[in-house]
């Protein structure tokens, strides 16, 4: 069963409708990189209810509101105006910003498509989180490309993420819907003062229809636990 909020299209319809209305007359001067194409989505799914369905029925419930949805479209454009002006003042530091905006290049055909790949990195002794230090995927020992440079590799830990980090490989193209194939990945951890962790996955995918770009909790890969030891001081150590 798949739960949809039905919220995430109607507030990406108007986010892409005012961006490509922006692109054509630089009326508000606002940025219109990918980025904060993003940041002003999530601003607005962060501030408005959402809308849940499991059903098609759900959908054509949702779609006889007539005057419900008016007022909705208005207060979607309201908000990403609102947010789209705090991003653009305050945009993110790491953004590629002088990138035109647009969707994310797609893949046509028949493509292997990975799950997100989670897990969480401590200090083996404290079990504090590790909120300085970074985590690499890797293939045969060289960094996995990204969905997207929405995602990182390395990915940087900071306090905020309180030792947890998140990948999403992008999709590789398959000769025809249906082959399987396994890829083995490691994933490294690096932080000052420690000794590096490793741990080794495989993966096994079977390649679907079409590339997937809509990213789903659902389809998620959880790593164990990793715990880095001082230098010099492994687990075996007393």
């Amino acid at each position: 069963m798949e739960i949809r909020n039905l919220m995430e299209d109607a507030v990406k319809a108007v986010v892409d409708e005012l961006f490509e209305l922006e692109a054509k007359d630089q009326r508000l001067g606002y940025c219109l990189c990918d980025q904060c194409r993003l940041d002003v989505a999530c601003y607005v799914l962060n501030r408005i209810k959402p809308e849940y369905i499991v059903s098609s029925r759900g959908l054509a419930y949702s779609e006889k509101e007539g005057l419900d949805k008016v007022q909705r479209r208005a207060d979607v454009i309201s908000l990403v105006k609102e947010g789209w002006a705090k991003v653009t003042h305050a945009p993110r530091a790491t953004a590629d910003h002088g990138a035109s905006g647009g969707k994310p290049e797609s893949l046509d055909g028949p493509s292997f498509n990975f799950p997100t790949i989670m897990g969480r990195a401590f200090d083996g002794r404290t079990f504090a989180p590790i909120v300085e230090g970074s985590v690499r995927l890797l293939e045969s020992g060289s960094e996995v490309g990204m969905v997207d440079k929405n995602w990182q590799n390395p990915f940087v830990l900071a306090s905020g993420t309180a030792g947890t980090y998140i990948f999403w490989p992008k999709p590789v193209r398959a000769g025809r819907a249906g082959e399987r194939r396994n890829w083995t990945f490691e994933i490294r951890v690096e932080a000052p003062g420690f000794d590096p962790a490793s741990h080794f996955i495989e993966l096994g995918c079977e390649s679907e229809s079409a590339a997937r770009r809509d990213f789903s909790l659902q389809h998620v890969h959880k790593i164990p636990d990793l715990y880095l030891f001082p230098e010099g001081q492994g687990e075996e150590d007393e």
